[in-house]
């Protein structure tokens, strides 16, 4: 039997808002569509709007380009949504952003640069995990790809955007979504054979051995006043 998604609330942190997609006098995203039938250097922006989009600034590189599926997309062989949902699915996007994070993380990311928003609240992201877990991957993309709201938002042809322009981030100001890069959290060190090192004894600065001091050298003097031993 298998497994049916939690429910959750359809709210956010800034729920009291008129709007979450949608604020007055905020700058509004550049559609990139194929509706027009765009010629080659149209195709070239769209094609790099999806990159930008899927794998963010920093991620996109010639290592996670899709030759093949590019030229399906610039013959009208696949749509747009097809192409995104393949960029989702590739290996490249699974190496850099779900093997890198726990099940939460790439939900969020999933949810922000597939449908442009952030997550609802922490029950979505326990019932995406859920479905990571129980369904793998391939049903979750799926599942993103072929609900309502992205249908809705974008269709078959229209680049995923973010709804919600802006978001901020402590320390640094406003940014989009896709740029925002995926860390390492601490708690996923241990799969990665990663040590996590806690230390509570006094902070001393590490010189390793081929950097001895020498004869001179003022580390000596300093050393010998706070007795510290080099090896």
């Amino acid at each position: 039997m298998s497994i049916p998604i939690l429910n959750y609330s359809l709210s956010t942190h800034n729920h009291r808002v008129n709007s979450f997609e949608y604020l007055a006098g905020e700058e509004q995203p550049k559609l990139y569509t194929t509706d027009n039938l765009p010629n080659s250097t149209e195709m070239d922006e769209i094609i790099w709007a999806a990159y930008r989009q899927i794998f963010s600034e920093h991620q996109t590189l010639s290592s996670t380009r899709q030759p093949f599926l590019e030229s399906q997309l610039r013959f009208n062989q696949i749509k747009v949504k097809d192409f995104i949902k393949s960029l989702a699915l590739s290996h490249q996007f699974r190496l850099l952003n779900y093997d890198v994070n726990n099940n939460y993380r790439f939900v969020e990311m999933c949810i922000q640069r597939i449908l442009g928003r952030d997550v609802y609240n922490q029950r979505e992201k326990l019932a995406f995990s859920i479905i990571i877990g129980s369904k793998g991957l391939k049903v979750f993309i799926d599942m993103l790809i072929n609900s309502d709201e992205y249908l809705e938002n974008f269709g078959d042809n229209i680049v995923p955007y973010q709804r919600r322009r802006i978001i901020f981030q402590r320390n640094k100001g406003e940014i989009p979504f896709n740029l925002k890069t995926p860390r390492l959290d601490y708690d996923f060190l241990d799969k990665q054979n990663m040590p996590q090192i806690s230390w509570s004894g006094p902070v001393r600065k590490f010189r390793p051995q081929e950097q001895k001091p020498k004869a001179g050298d003022p580390a000596l003097f300093f050393g010998m006043l706070n007795d510290i031993s080099f090896i």
